[in-house]
């Protein structure tokens, strides 16, 4: 139940985090934009190359298996990129000051040997987990599955530690995997929480907008359909920033035991151990 607590406890002072600088979620915004870009990038010529040879079969050839390696590299390393963006204006607030846009993006670039680094490393795992995934069976994608689940796991806190330590991506991941046999739960629980509390927000209210809009004719449909795009977009944006939020607050307290500043409410202050404040850059 402590954990439990712990939990909640972070979440909700990573809103009130997200209040005091709404500039946050930026960070997630461009992502966004530029995934897109890059999916419209690589899928525009796949689905051209489809419609000409329409009646030929899809053979998995290396050329296929380079493009989709490519893809895996370009994605990952521009959600890192603004992840760690994103994490360093969040660790520089809890140090007690006011970081910009420009501040995260440039200590990125900063970090950016790291980071190409890391994308290169998850995408290699990425794409041997979804070549090994197309030749065995359903007991053997079973398998790949979990092998998947425990290296998304473990992994978690990668990006907060190359961010705050600057080491490279096999260090950072051995520290991921230290710092997450403190916080096991927070980090579990907290992915959890974030994904439940955000599909009700999400799925609840679209569903009976839709519903209701059905009622009203093709037009009142569409209208709502628009509405319900727009409010999934800013739902996902701001899930995005709050566990990004999330992740640097349980490095901070894997690291270190002490509360963040910002995070000092009474439950979060009794979970940790009072320390000399630490300063991240």
């Amino acid at each position: 139940m402590g954990k439990f607590a712990r939990t909640w406890a972070l979440m909700g002072a990573s809103w009130r985090m997200l209040m005091q600088d709404k500039r946050l979620i930026v960070f997630p915004a461009i992502s966004g934009v530029v995934l897109l870009l890059l999916i419209v990038l690589f899928a525009v010529p796949v689905i051209l190359s489809r419609g000409v040879h329409a009646a030929a079969p899809v053979h998995a050839s290396p050329q296929m298996y380079l493009g989709a390696f490519v893809f895996y590299f370009l994605a990952y390393f521009v959600i890192f990129f603004f992840n760690s963006a994103l994490i360093a204006c969040v660790m520089k607030q809890i140090d007690g000051e006011q970081p910009t846009v420009g501040f995260g993006l440039a200590f990125a670039w900063q970090r950016l040997p790291q980071i190409c680094g890391w994308a290169l490393l998850a995408s290699s795992v990425g794409m041997l987990l979804r070549m090994l995934e197309e030749k065995v069976g359903i007991i053997g994608r079973f398998v790949i599955g979990l092998l998947g689940m425990a290296w998304s796991v473990t992994s978690f806190l990668v990006v907060p530690v190359l961010v705050a330590e600057g080491t490279g991506p096999i260090d950072s991941y051995k520290r991921s995997v230290q710092l997450l046999r403190q916080t096991w739960g927070e980090q579990i629980i907290g992915n959890v929480g974030f994904g439940l509390i955000f599909a009700l927000f999400g799925l609840v209210p679209a569903m009976i907008l839709i519903f209701l809009a059905a009622l009203g004719g093709t037009a009142a449909f569409f209208v709502a359909g628009a509405i319900v795009l727009v409010w999934l977009v800013l739902l996902g944006l701001i899930q995005s920033t709050l566990q990004t939020i999330y992740q640097a607050a349980i490095y901070c307290y894997a690291s270190t035991g002490d509360a963040p500043a910002g995070f000092d409410n009474q439950m979060v202050a009794s979970a940790f151990r009072e320390k000399t404040q630490r300063r991240w850059f």
